[in-house]
């Protein structure tokens, strides 16, 4: 496969998930708004905080409101990961490689960036944000379905799962790490139901409340950090994610498990075992902040080691006589 197309591939899913996930924890901190006291006022520093367009923000914005910070996260082109963005993004990704992706595929990015640019011009939006945020949930999870059932499961599929998991992973990471921006009333709130419902919300955003409550039962943060990032059967939790993209590495370069042949399967194996054998109790009197701030530089340099293995551009060496 050439590396123009897995790079096309690759970028279009995560553009997806990337829309996906802003759509979550936009409405989820809509949401949270509804269920907190008035007192305590709109908090919307938090999603953009997530998105690690703060500054970005500020520097344009000033501080957040509710209708500058859905205007940034949904809808502006300037910023690269609004959903309109990811969306335009993704249906690029998708046009160079027409001809390669089953024609299912780029008739539902088309269709599904048509529908966001088109709810630009809503005024209602800004208002009532729940219903948009709720279909570009399920347009996404419909790009899964038909990449599932109609893409065949060789290479180019592994390519699409690959930044699937690796988007997912990065964003449950700073999902749970949003909870740190949360402010409460004061220190003594911390464990009571104000606080519960925080954490209930970050569950929600992942769609992992049901599970997590059938799992576990009572709210605990520990326990839901442990859940969103040691569990290895719940599909947004980070373990689940690298070990689904670490299977995909090995099936792209057919290397054996428990060994690499390139940058990119070392890193993610390191990674994999390092939270194979993490304790949630260690993690939480270390600092979670700290340990998610290490696990995201360490994601990340797993997706620079894949733009290395696979997407660049390396010069040739001559041929010597």
């Amino acid at each position: 496969m050439l590396s123009r197309v897995a790079d096309s591939i690759y970028w279009m899913n995560r553009y997806i998930e990337r829309a996906d996930n802003v759509a979550r924890f936009v409405d989820v901190n809509y949401h949270l708004h509804l269920d907190l006291p008035s007192m305590n006022g709109e908090q919307w520093e938090a999603p953009i905080q997530t998105t690690g367009d703060y500054d970005a923000f500020v520097g344009r914005l000033g501080k957040p409101t509710r209708e500058t910070a859905l205007r940034f996260l949904a809808f502006d082109t300037l910023n690269p990961n609004s959903i309109l963005s990811c969306l335009s993004a993704a249906r690029e990704n998708a046009r160079t490689i027409r001809e390669i992706i089953p024609s299912e595929i780029w008739e539902h990015v088309n269709t599904f960036y048509i529908m966001v640019r088109e709810a630009v011009q809503m005024r209602s939006f800004f208002d009532s944000p729940h219903e948009f945020l709720e279909q570009v949930k399920s347009e996404s999870h419909l790009f899964t379905g038909i990449t599932e059932n109609c893409m065949p499961h060789g290479e180019a599929w592994h390519f699409a799962r690959l930044g699937r998991f690796i988007e997912r992973a990065d964003k449950t990471l700073r999902i749970l790490d949003v909870k740190t921006f949360l402010a409460l009333p004061s220190r003594v709130d911390v464990g009571d139901a104000f606080d519960s419902i925080q954490w209930s919300a970050l569950l929600r955003s992942v769609s992992a409340f049901e599970a997590y409550r059938k799992r576990h039962g009572s709210i605990e943060p520990d326990r839901v950090a442990q859940f969103l990032v040691l569990d290895r059967e719940f599909p947004r939790a980070v373990l689940y994610c690298v070990h689904a993209a670490e299977d995909s590495l090995h099936a792209i370069s057919h290397t054996p498990e428990d060994s690499f042949s390139n940058r990119a399967e070392q890193r993610i194996g390191q990674l994999a075992s390092e939270l194979a054998y993490a304790d949630i109790q260690s993690i939480v009197t270390e600092g979670l902040h700290e340990y998610l701030d290490d696990l995201q530089l360490k994601l990340n340099k797993v997706g620079d080691a894949i733009f290395d293995t696979y997407f660049a551009l390396h010069p040739v060496e001559p041929v010597r006589r």
